[in-house]
């Protein structure tokens, strides 16, 4: 007889694993099967270490600038070896402790690659790896399927990567050594990512954009400023333009169209980062009917396909690919199963980080989506040189942009660029969620002296009353 749950998730990333340990937490009997990493593509090859690896781009640069601090290092150098190990170290950490979190949720976790053969059934073909004594192979039954399988790397007509040469974000993690000349074809978040650490730690680079600024779903004003600091650390930026082909030899030479020539890049190694697909293939969804568009799964607002019983969330399911919109896609999914009647997401509302140098994060509408959406918008502007923690920082580029209705002082959309504007955009999340007003955010007290005090006085200027600039 088939084990039989209430609920049985496909896929233990960040959607997934935080599915389950709700679901439990509503009592139902949860199950989640996982074919390698608990924790999935973000903890494991994604969010996580690249933030590690990050983290020692931004020490290292310290180092480089420690006599602005009054500071002597004259001899400092760094070991890749060393810097991926520690990557991967933090990475195991929290993979440990998402089965840690399973096991106390009493989730059960089914080692192995899952199939949907039928309404409520699920074939798996057991994990070679699967940890002893873990459950495996064999056929589960469900009440609700939740299909959580994320995304993994496009690849381009002649930028197919092979692991050597072309690598995606699992190759540029652990690289055996640093690549004296890179090019990272794709400015999103994970491009820039990517780029800014190679760049910070000693590699030339090179990023080709197909479109006409770099991190597109950005303010066009926030993103030019990123450039412009990007390309003061040295990185060559090439937008609108497109590279046409890559010649393999003893070094890599590619062909990048622009501006209507063709120009030839010599590099050594290629980081391709064009976007995601959905991993939607050999899950049995094609024939039950489920639909599906673009590479992914066609969900309603509670995570619903078209076929009762069957669910997507996460990146699977498309648009914002985040790991913080799979968590409470999850969420939302499982508290409609258990009966609950969980807000609806809107996306709107869901913060963007890029953690390059500078870091950059946004929530909302651009100020040109906003026009274009047919509100009259009043718009504020602070810089980081007009604070006093981002000069004692030593962080004095970056700006802090917000966005109002002009009638009725909604805020609209918040955008950042410069140190810690990662940690500083909740602020902003959780005034929007709140249906803040520009006159709330005006009386608001905000600490000194911080770097949250520009949010405030972004406001401030919206509304022609800044102090400090």
């Amino acid at each position: 007889m088939a084990d039989s749950y209430d609920v049985l998730i496909i896929g233990s990333g960040p959607g997934g694993y935080v599915t389950a340990i709700r679901s439990a937490q509503l009592g139902l009997k949860t199950a989640v099967v996982e074919k390698k990493h608990l924790g999935g593509i973000c903890l494991n090859w994604g969010c996580i270490p690249t933030k590690a690896l990050l983290r020692s781009a931004e020490v290292y640069d310290h180092f480089k600038h420690a006599k602005d601090f009054g500071l002597s290092a004259k001899e400092f150098s760094f070991d890749m070896s060393k810097v991926v190990e520690r990557s991967r170290g933090v990475s195991k950490q929290l993979n440990t402790g998402v089965g840690f979190l399973l096991k106390k949720n009493k989730v059960d976790v089914i080692w192995g690659t899952a199939k949907i053969t039928g309404p409520g059934k699920v074939d798996v073909v057991a994990a070679d790896d699967a940890p002893k004594g873990a459950k495996g192979g064999g056929t589960y039954e469900a009440k609700h399927i939740i299909v959580a399988t994320g995304a993994r790397p496009r690849a381009l007509p002649g930028l197919e990567p092979d692991k050597e040469n072309i690598w995606t974000y699992f190759e540029a993690m652990v690289p055996k050594e640093l690549p004296k000349r890179l090019l990272v074809v794709g400015s999103g978040a994970i491009g820039i990512e990517f780029a800014s650490f190679f760049n910070s730690m000693g590699s030339e680079v090179t990023v080709v954009e197909v479109m006409d600024q770099i991190l597109p779903v950005e303010d066009v004003e926030i993103a030019k400023l990123a450039r412009k600091q990007l390309e003061k650390q040295g990185l060559k930026i090439m937008t609108s333009a497109k590279v046409a082909g890559i010649e393999k030899g003893k070094t890599l030479k590619a062909k990048v169209e622009v501006g209507g020539k063709t120009e030839t890049i010599e590099v050594d190694k290629v980081i391709s980062a064009v976007g995601v697909v959905g991993n939607i293939e050999d899950l049995g969804l094609e024939a039950l009917g489920v639909k599906t568009d673009r590479g992914c799964v066609v969900i309603d607002e509670y995570g619903r396909t078209n076929v009762k019983g069957i669910y997507a969330i996460g990146d699977v399911a498309g648009p914002p690919m985040l790991a913080h919109k799979a968590e409470h896609e999850g969420v939302i999914c499982v508290e409609a199963i258990a009966g609950k009647k969980p807000h609806v997401m809107d996306k709107l509302k869901i913060p963007g980080c890029t953690y390059c140098h500078p870091q950059v994060a946004s929530v909302g509408l651009t100020e040109a989506k906003a026009k274009d959406a047919g509100y009259e918008v009043r718009v504020g502007r602070f810089p980081f040189i007009g604070n006093g923690k981002a000069i004692a920082l030593g962080e004095p580029d970056g700006f802090v942009k917000t966005v109002f209705d002009a009638k009725t002082g909604q805020l609209l959309g918040a955008h950042m660029c410069g140190a810690e504007v990662t940690e500083l955009i909740q602020g902003f999340v959780v005034a929007m969620n709140l249906e803040t007003t520009e006159q709330e955010l005006i009386d608001a007290v905000f600490p000194h002296p911080t770097l949250s005090e520009m949010m405030h006085e972004s406001v401030l200027d919206a509304y022609g009353r800044v102090i400090h600039t």
